[in-house]
Order: C-alpha cells, then structure tokens, then sequence
C-alpha cells in the first residue's frame, strides 16, 4: 500500500519512488508501511517533498515543473556534494540516496536526510533571539561554516572535475552577461561599468576551494536552542570548484547592515539591532579560513553582479506570465537596486 498525500502525480509518482525506496534506502521501520509524500516547499527553486515511513523521515529534491536555466537545477551534482561533505566537519544534511533514472519520478531526484531545526528569517520566534549575544553568535558561526568549507580539499573529498576552477574568475563577467543577454529586457544601471570594473580589478585566484553560490542565512538550519547551532547548510544547488572567496564576498554583498537601505523591499535579519557588521565579518572569515581579504571588494561587487543578472531571468518570465511569484513582480526595482549597490561598493562608497 502506498499514500500520496496532497501531491500532484506529475511531480512525485509515490508508488515508482515507492519501489525504488526500498531498495535505496529502506529505512528502519516496518517495511510493509506505506510511503508518504508530502510537499513542502516549491517556487522559483526545486520542489521539496516530505518523506515518511513510520517513524523515519527523509527530504526529497527535484527540479520544478520549469528549469530556470538548461545548467539550473542539477540533482545529480547536488547529490555529488553532498555525499563529498559526509567526509569532512562541514555542517549538511547528510546524503542517503540519489537517483539520475528518469523513469522513477521523470526527472533525475536525491534524499538527504530532515534536518529538525529552524531557517533565520524575520520574524523571529521571540524576543529570545533578539538578544544581541545570540544573533552575534548565529553570524559568526555563519561565517565559520563557509571559512571550514574553504579549506576542505576538493580532491581529497572526491570532486576532482566537479568544477573548471582553471580560469574561474576570469569566465564570470561574460558568463553572466552572455545569460543575462538571453532574457534581457530593458536598460540597467551601471551595467557597462561594472563590468569593465570586475576586469580590471580582478584579483589572482585563490587555491581552488569548494564553492556554495547561494551563501546566506535563507539556505541554512540552526537549532531551536538558545543560544542556538548551526546545523546544516543546505540548497547546494548553485555550488562548484572555484575561488571560495566568492561565498564570503556574496554574503558581505548581501549583508545589509542596521541603519542602511536594502535593496530588498522587506527588513534583513542582518539589520537587527547587535548584527555584526560586514567588517567583523570579514575579518572573522580571514582569522578562520586563513585566506587573504585585501580584495573582498571584488568579490562582494561580483555577487551583487552575478545575481543581478540572474534575477532579472525571474522578473524577464514574470513579465511574459511564466512565474505568479509576487517576489518577481518586486523584481522591477530590486535588480536596478542591486546594480545600484555595486556600483557604489565599487566605488568605495560603501564598506
């Protein structure tokens, strides 16, 4: 007996997955039990599913109904990461299966293991997590995870040729606007010369490293303790070899700090009263990584350029009535935003 519980057939056939469970990963209840589906998460990123049979618990990953881009959404590497990280101290979900058979559920899936925990966002829980010794710990240990993924040894974990880090930096000012090129609709801010400045100012790359690509407070777990832990980080969707200064530039990119203008349209957890400022944050990532910080300006203008181009992909299908998103409507000033906030860091207007 299997039960679907409320999910579309299209997205999970729970009786094929079912099968392949329980030669996969059969789990260490009743094996007689039926599976349980449940989604949990969709949108503009992959779909998440619940899985349940008696007592054990798992995560599935898919792709949505519509890739955002042919390279979006890559299961099988995502899979490939995760399982690499079960060999170092990095804090992630633990890899349990994955699957690139089409025939199971259409496309290419992994499980990983529930993480019982809580994602930081606003708002929070209690006034708790307000106190400033709590959310100045939850940052730091944000910072630690992505200084300990910096130093694990790519090949040592088993990803020699997950990535190109050969000419990394030198590939991603034409790499973003050759995709961004695709959708482009209107005129943006800065364009031309954030470009020529990532050129020119492009820093030596540093030992190759594991990168994230999406690193921020959105794609982790912490405990529901006070003073709470980081847990896992999740949604690897994005990462690759490369220049692991790249997660630490993004997160600095995206840091809004107390008092400042965001260019999103809701308040940042990073603006709450006692966060850390960008530059403890910096200096915290170079006493636990070892890695130089001289050009972390570089970096954090790459991250405002990079998912500004990819963001205008959001609000470009939001405009033909591909997405319903109401996150991709706001798309119309944020990416301007974005723009706008690289080029004032790169100007040194903004530290």
């Amino acid at each position: 007996m299997v039960t679907e519980v409320e999910e579309p057939a299209e997205l999970v056939d729970v009786e094929r997955l079912d099968r392949w469970a329980r030669k996969h990963f059969p789990g260490t209840s009743d094996p007689d039990l039926p599976l349980e589906a449940t989604r949990i998460s969709s949108g503009a990123s992959n779909e998440i599913f619940e899985l349940r049979r008696g007592a054990d618990v798992w995560i599935l990953r898919r792709p949505p109904r519509v890739p955002l881009s042919p390279t979006a959404h890559d299961m099988v590497r995502e899979y490939r990461v995760l399982a690499a990280l079960d060999k170092t101290d990095v804090p992630h979900p633990h890899a349990v299966a994955g699957c690139s058979d089409d025939s199971v559920i259409g496309v290419p899936f992994y499980v990983m293991e529930r993480i019982d925990g809580w994602t930081p966002r606003l708002p929070m829980p209690d006034d708790r997590w307000h106190a400033p010794d709590v959310l100045r710990s939850m940052a730091f240990q944000l910072v630690d995870a992505i200084a300990q993924l910096s130093t694990v040894d790519f090949r040592a974990v088993g990803l020699e040729g997950f990535g190109k880090p050969d000419g990394y930096l030198e590939r991603q000012v034409n790499r973003w606007l050759g995709q961004l090129g695709q959708y482009q609709s209107r005129p943006l801010p800065h364009l031309e010369f954030l470009s020529t400045w990532l050129e020119h100012n492009r820093p030596p790359m540093a030992e190759a490293g594991i990168i994230h690509g999406d690193y921020q407070f959105v794609n982790t777990m912490f405990s529901e303790t006070v003073p709470s832990r980081l847990l896992a980080v999740l949604d690897w969707e994005q990462s690759t070899v490369g220049d692991p200064l790249v997660d630490i530039g993004w997160l600095l990119g995206t840091w809004d700090e107390e008092g400042e203008t965001s260019f999103r349209f809701e308040p940042q957890i990073s603006q709450l009263p006692g966060m850390p400022k960008r530059r403890e944050l910096a200096e915290r990532y170079a006493e636990r990584s070892g890695h130089p910080i001289e050009h972390l300006r570089y970096f954090e203008v790459l991250a405002l350029f990079k998912l500004g181009c990819v963001m205008e992909g959001s609000y470009y299908r939001f405009q033909r009535g591909a997405s319903t998103n109401p996150r991709h409507a706001q798309l119309v000033i944020t990416v301007p935003k974005m723009f706008e906030k690289a080029a004032a860091v790169a100007a040194g207007e903004l530290e």
